[in-house]
């Protein structure tokens, strides 16, 4: 990576990227493509600190949400920013599952429940960072047996790539040493409008999720266990809508999840296949995204617990200004044996692909 941080079209300086824990090195990592767009990406929490991508004025602006230096990354109001989650996303009722006839039990994180692998979880870990090009990184972690009070030694890669489709593809693969339970997801707080002074809300977002079923969630956010379909609920996304629509309707679903907190159901033809998720369209900016995935659910979270915290260059972080499309399997799973496994056997490879592509509203 060029020294010369006038070239980071984002603004971010690596030295303030740099600093050491536990030993291990943090940086800033830039990825670009040919069309002149760039992606910032640190190694601690493999947290994405910015997606610059144009408006269709050609104007460029960061439309994601992070930190401009690596103690506010660190010691962010909302810990999973923007970062990789593992080693399992969404929540565990209770933290407590079973495997193999031996009870497990979580650290709690998250009202009564275990969330994202932990207050110390994958967000959290300095991974090792190999720049392989300009336009991709691959970031290892080695989870040791025991960590978070999951068994087995988890070895993880994960390969950000930035096309010259303005597609940002993650790919994921681990392997275990015991049986496990793994569930990884990427949790990108997305502003299509560009983070601002405040960042503009998501309310008049257009969006769009292939998907006719959704798991409906408790008061405290753990599925009930049902599978239900979307038609005739605010879930219904499968022809676009704006986000605020429905956002606050009289429901108790939404008021469960106090705005969109749910998982969806991902339509598929076959188990794993790499097929379209969700289309989000920003009306102001003309900006678009389109996520794609083999994974077979998708959390929809609308930001509904941010206060106005400060991010990066001065941006600031409004109550539902982002909106995380989490590719993923569902929350709970290890406690729900008919939804698809989450267990990862030693020699059988997890593999997981998600891709996010920007684009502009013709």
């Amino acid at each position: 990576m060029s020294t010369d941080e006038t070239q980071n079209i984002c603004g971010l300086r690596r030295e303030d990227f740099q600093t050491t824990i536990n030993g291990k090195q943090t940086d800033l990592y830039i990825l670009r493509n040919s069309l002149g767009n760039e992606i910032a990406v640190t190694n601690y929490g493999g947290a994405i600190v910015a997606i610059m991508v144009p408006d269709k004025d050609g104007n460029l602006a960061n439309v994601i949400q992070g930190h401009d230096n690596i103690q506010d990354v660190i010691n962010s109001p909302e810990p999973y920013l923007s970062t990789l989650i593992g080693r399992y996303g969404n929540r565990i009722k209770e933290g407590k599952f079973q495997l193999n006839g031996k009870e497990y039990q979580l650290a709690i994180n998250n009202g009564p429940n275990a969330l994202h692998g932990g207050p110390n979880g994958f967000h959290s870990k300095v991974w090792d960072a190999n720049q392989v090009n300009d336009h991709a990184i691959v970031l290892k972690y080695v989870s040791s047996y025991g960590e978070e009070s999951f068994t087995g030694e988890v070895v993880v890669w994960v390969a950000y790539t930035f096309t010259d489709s303005n597609e940002l593809i993650i790919k994921y693969q681990a392997t275990s040493n015991k049986k496990t339970v793994i569930n990884l997801t990427h949790h990108a707080f997305f502003s299509l409008q560009g983070i601002a002074n405040p960042t503009p809300a998501i309310d008049n977002q257009l969006c769009e999720i292939n998907a006719d079923f959704y798991l409906p969630i408790d008061e405290t956010s753990i599925p009930t266990g049902e599978i239900l379909k979307v038609d005739g609920t605010p879930f219904d996304f499968r022809k676009e809508k704006a986000i605020g629509q429905d956002i606050d309707a009289d429901n108790e679903q939404i008021k469960n999840g106090s705005g969109y907190d749910h998982c969806f159901v991902l339509n598929k033809k076959e188990e794993g296949e790499l097929s379209f998720a969700a289309h989000l369209k920003e009306p102001v900016s003309g900006r678009t995204m389109d996520v794609y995935t083999t994974e077979p659910g998708m959390q929809l979270y609308s930001d509904n617990w941010a206060d106005g915290y400060k991010g990066q260059n001065g941006a600031t972080f409004p109550r539902r200004s982002a909106v995380c499309f989490e590719c993923q399997h569902f929350p709970d799973s290890p406690n729900r044996p008919y939804f698809p496994s989450v267990i990862l056997k030693p020699g059988q490879p997890y593999t997981q692909k998600t891709i996010y592509r920007f684009g502009i509203d013709e």
